[in-house]
């Protein structure tokens, strides 16, 4: 009787573990993104934006889904790992020439994708900041991105923005009518995420 008591304790507690774990590791999504690429030229300021984002890979730690779960999740030790990948050649801007322009200086033959990898997650809820390695156009920085993140329906709101070089990634920075506008290699990225929950 006491050896059938322990097989099934032994065996319930084994199945409840195995249930935390999947639900432990439930995979994070985008339900919509908004990023856009801001510089100036010696001629004129340009923009160019793109809607395509998707999470590629998710740890989560500690975070467990639930009514707390957005709050566990910004917490040291919520999210072991997210990785984010953008494609390149998504982005537009108003003008046609200066797509062109974009897409051969980020090499988006060779490397379609501009992709952001979490190495660490600072701060506390509602003001991050995440450490992580941006690689555009082939090229990998470690960078630090400011977060202002917001509970949104059953989502969560990210917001930031980050300024880089273009030289920084090998970018050359583009230039247009035989060299007369000349993009300035400062650039400013922006981002409005919104999280949810993946249901697969």
């Amino acid at each position: 009787m006491k050896r059938r008591f322990f097989v099934t304790a032994v065996f319930g507690s084994t199945l409840a573990l195995a249930g935390a774990i999947v639900v432990a590791q439930a995979p994070l999504a985008i339900n919509t993104a908004t990023i856009t690429i801001a510089g100036t030229s010696n001629v004129h300021d340009y923009t160019a934006t793109t809607a395509e984002a998707k999470v590629t890979r998710v740890e989560l730690g500690d975070a467990v889904p639930g009514a707390t779960f957005w709050e566990d999740v910004q917490k040291p030790g919520g999210l072991q790992a997210f990785d984010l990948s953008i494609p390149a050649a998504t982005l537009k801007s108003s003008k046609e020439g200066l797509d062109k322009n974009m897409y051969k200086a980020l090499k988006t033959t060779q490397h379609p994708q501009i992709t952001f990898s979490l190495v660490k997650m600072e701060g506390a809820p509602g003001a991050l900041k995440a450490v992580g390695t941006l690689t555009i156009a082939g090229v990998s920085q470690v960078v630090t991105l400011p977060l202002k993140t917001t509970p949104k329906g059953a989502g969560l709101l990210v917001t930031g923005e980050l300024n880089v070089l273009m030289t920084d990634y090998g970018i050359a920075p583009p230039k247009a009518m035989m060299g007369m506008v000349r993009a300035d290699p400062k650039i400013k990225i922006t981002f409005e995420v919104l999280l949810g929950v993946a249901t697969t």
